[in-house]
């Protein structure tokens, strides 16, 4: 049987967290090459937003080139950073925008690489305030 990777090990949450607030950052003030450089360059990324499939690094490129820069302030409001091993986490949040009913969910799976802790898969969606899940 193989043994179960370390979970969580503080060294490693450590390095995830500082990569991901990185992310945060660059996400709500649109830095755009930041943005492409937490991406893990590869045709085998991917991220599903809240109203399109990007598939590819150079797909989801393109998307933030384009994205308007305007209404990407958030709050997050739940957080849940996991890691397994010394090279692999998952990140999970919930968040809220000013003026919008809707609850946000991003989950990411982030993989360390040779030049740094990358996302290879991402996804966004919107539920309504109040929505049960089952």
């Amino acid at each position: 049987m193989t043994p179960l990777p370390a979970i969580d090990d503080p060294a490693v949450l450590a390095e995830v967290e500082a990569a991901f607030d990185r992310y945060e950052r660059a996400l709500v003030t649109n830095d755009v090459a930041v943005l492409d450089e937490l991406f893990w360059k590869s045709p085998t990324t991917l991220r599903y937003g809240a109203t399109e499939n990007l598939y590819g690094y150079d797909e989801i490129a393109a998307f933030r080139a384009a994205r308007p820069s305007a209404g990407l302030a958030r709050t997050v409001t739940r957080r849940v950073i996991t890691s397994y091993g010394p090279s692999s986490a998952t990140a999970n949040i919930e968040f809220v925008r000013d003026g919008d009913r809707r609850i946000g969910r991003q989950s990411q799976t982030w993989v360390k690489m040779p030049e740094g802790w990358r996302i290879v898969a991402a996804h966004v969606s919107l539920i309504e305030t109040g929505t049960k899940q089952a």
